[in-house]
Order: structure tokens, then sequence, then C-alpha cells
């Protein structure tokens, strides 16, 4: 019997998540198209990361709010394999600056780089504005520069919004 390690293990595990995502992706295109497939890789990311949150809020003994969004997002991002630097502040709230993304690194690897913003916009949006929500009521998530459309690194700010007028920031 072949005995793992902790760390062969993750890796096996990770090799599996990451390839059996662009796997189905790429089954599903080939029935519904592009778009089609990029319509249901839409639905699934409205629900992983709630199943990745909880799972990190769980294991962290966290609750909500913003000091607990910061802990949880910097360890998915690690355990994903992203290249990043995290920033905490009180009042400005997180502010994260990604320089490696292994989802654009793979599409670029097969070949398929040209889709990486569109995939991106699509995915990330939904993925981030998902975990903001998890971690909320009152988290809002925007995006400045992205990786997918050539910028040196995608620029992510999760920022406390003012509960009582939904949508405006915060005092």
């Amino acid at each position: 019997m072949l005995n793992l390690t902790p760390q062969q293990t993750a890796d096996y595990l990770h090799r599996s998540y990451t390839a059996v995502d662009g796997l189905w992706f790429m089954k599903a295109e080939a029935v519904l198209g592009f778009e089609g497939a990029l319509e249901i890789d839409a639905e699934v990311w409205k629900v992983m990361p709630k199943i990745q949150a909880r799972k990190l809020k769980e294991i962290g003994g966290m609750k909500a709010g913003m000091d607990a969004l910061f802990e949880c997002f910097t360890a998915k991002l690690k355990v994903d394999g992203f290249t990043f630097a995290a920033e905490r502040d009180e009042t400005a709230g997180i502010k994260i600056t990604i320089s490696g993304c292994p989802w654009v690194e793979l599409l670029k690897k097969s070949g398929r780089g040209e889709l990486a913003e569109r995939i991106g916009r699509r995915i990330c949006d939904i993925e981030y504005r998902v975990w903001s929500e998890e971690f909320g009521p009152g988290i809002s998530v925007e995006f400045g520069d992205r990786l997918c459309r050539g910028c040196q690194g995608c620029v992510v700010k999760f920022t406390q919004v003012d509960a009582s007028r939904p949508g405006m920031l915060g005092p």
C-alpha cells in the first residue's frame, strides 16, 4: 500500500481539484459552447465559495466580520496557490494584491489565455462577491487592476459598507 505524506495527499487533492475544474469546463463547452459552459461555471461559483468560506470559518472557529474574512480569504488564496500580498486596515478595509493566479496560468499553459479575461471577469466577480456575503452583511468587494486583463496584478478591496444605506460606504 502506498503511504502518502500529508503534503503528498494535499498535492494530489489540489491537482485533482484543478484538473476536474478545467476538464468539466471543456467537456461542457464541447456540448454547450463557450457561453453555455461559462453560464454553468458561474452557477457553480455561486455555491463553491460558500462551501469554502464556511469550512474555513469552522476550522478557525470564526463567525463573520472583516477580521474573519481577512483570515479565511487569505488562507483560501494560499491553499489555492495564489501569489499575493494582503493588507488589513481598520478604516480602509482589506486590500489584496494578487501577482500570481493559478487559474490564469493554467489557461495560458493550455493555450487558452485569450479567454482569461472573459472567464475572470465573470467568475471572480461572482466568487469574491459570495465570499464577502458569507462574512457580511455589509461587506462589499470591488476590483481594480486584473491579471487577466494583462495588468501586473489583481487588486481586490473588501470594504465594510454602512448596512443602513445599502451600497453606501460607511463612515
